[in-house]
């Protein structure tokens, strides 16, 4: 049975967050958009006071909030306070958005877990914040990496995602730092 849920991630770029998102196996759909206040209308040329982010919708039948959020967490550079890679600025903050008490009682374990767990030398920057609207942003970035395969691999090589990505799975690796079940 199909038991259909929603989260939301702030990652940087939305590109790359609804791109690697998608590869968890239960994840239905991921749409990049922009999370903040009620009122207003985001847009790429203008989300002053929004954070680019990422809709995830999954079967919680197959993953859970959970497992997304140590996906995200090892998707992104969680130490890094002011953006993410070449993006800069608020809107590119990193946070993970809670719908319950349940919700950020997980979360809050999970970045307390990485702070502890040996793989950064410098404090855990992703903040932990309650849910705010979801506006889904222009249909040229929905899928972006899908439709636009080079450029989106350039644009990831050269921010330098794609290297800490890698770097952060072989120093869990190496050091045997797995998440907690």
């Amino acid at each position: 049975m199909i038991n259909i849920n929603y989260t939301i991630f702030a990652g940087g770029c939305f590109w790359c967050t609804e791109s690697d998102l998608r590869k968890v196996d239960g994840v239905v759909d991921a749409v990049s958009g922009y999370s903040g206040p009620a009122q207003g209308s985001p847009s790429y040329e203008n989300h002053r006071g929004y954070r680019e982010a990422t809709q995830v919708v999954y079967d919680s039948s197959k993953t859970s909030f959970k497992k997304l959020c140590q996906f995200f967490l090892d998707h992104i550079d969680p130490t890094d306070a002011g953006g993410q890679f070449h993006d800069r600025g608020e809107s590119y903050k990193t946070a993970i958005y809670y719908k319950s008490e349940e919700e950020k009682a997980i979360a809050g374990s999970l970045l307390v877990e990485l702070a502890e767990s040996g793989i950064y030398s410098q404090p855990i920057a992703v903040d932990l914040l309650p849910e705010e609207a979801f506006y889904t942003g222009e249909e040229y970035h929905q899928e972006y990496a899908k439709k636009n395969p080079v450029q989106y691999a350039m644009y990831r090589r050269g921010s330098g995602r794609e290297d800490f990505v890698n770097n952060v799975c072989q120093i869990r690796e190496e050091k045997k730092i797995a998440w907690k079940e």
